[in-house]
């Protein structure tokens, strides 16, 4: 179980960043212009002090703090991700398409930024390591073909649903339980947009809403990080997620 503990009023504070535009560094906003704002720029945002990814397994650790771990990490592969398409977007691209591209890429790195502050904030030293560039591995990605950048952002949307879908259950601070709903719908907005450039109609097909419930697909920790693991150097381990 997790000891983050917040009231209702530090709640809806929790919440600002997602009903306000921010740019990448605006971290200021996820605690208000207090004092405890100030600590978390100095301590959670300086990219210069960001740990180094270490050689074996990464836990992402239980409770809150787990799913929140959890959650950055797979907020940091589609940004990273999204932040290549956008760099160098592939040449059978339409213009609609490639400025579409370039929003989700500021939708994924304003999540990947958000839990970085929030679990700096309410969980001190125990945010996982940043995943950089050479622990990420995009080497089956052939950021130049149209095919290949659609069929991957799929991927990682169904998945990025099915893992908010399964581990919201797991969450005990209300607060965190409305951002990650937030979260979620922006990201299976994403995936709908994506799965109709690659097949129209596609957006809600049986793949991912199980006919008989109506409901979206949900995937457990363990089993979404077996799947994201191809693309990521690192070993993360999700088996303490939720517990």
């Amino acid at each position: 179980m997790s000891n983050i503990k917040q009231n209702a009023s530090e709640e809806a504070e929790f919440a600002k960043p997602l009903y306000t535009p921010i740019k990448r560094r605006s971290f200021f906003m996820y605690a208000g212009a207090t004092a405890g704002a100030t600590a978390l720029l100095l301590s959670g945002c300086d990219d210069d002090n960001d740990n180094v990814v270490p050689n074996g397994t990464v836990s992402l650790g239980s409770g809150d703090v787990g799913v929140l771990n959890y959650a950055y990490a797979l907020e940091q592969l589609e940004a990273a991700f999204y932040a290549q398409v956008k760099a160098t977007p592939a040449a059978d691209f339409s213009a609609v398409e490639k400025d579409y591209f370039s929003q989700v890429a500021a939708h994924e790195a304003i999540h990947r930024d958000f839990f970085k502050a929030a679990i700096n904030r309410d969980a001190p030293g125990k945010i996982i390591p940043t995943l950089g560039a050479a622990d990420l591995n995009f080497t089956s990605i052939d950021f130049t073909k149209r095919a290949s950048v659609l069929a991957t952002a799929k991927t990682f949307e169904d998945l990025g649903v099915a893992a908010y879908n399964g581990a919201g259950k797991y969450l005990k601070t209300p607060a965190y339980l409305v951002i990650a709903g937030q979260i979620v719908s922006v990201e299976a907005r994403h995936a709908a947009y994506v799965r109709d450039l690659i097949s129209n109609g596609s957006f809600a097909d049986d793949s991912i809403i199980d006919p008989a419930t109506g409901l979206d697909k949900a995937m457990e920790p363990v089993d979404v990080i077996a799947a994201a693991q191809p693309f990521i150097k690192v070993k993360l381990d999700a088996s303490n997620v939720g517990k």
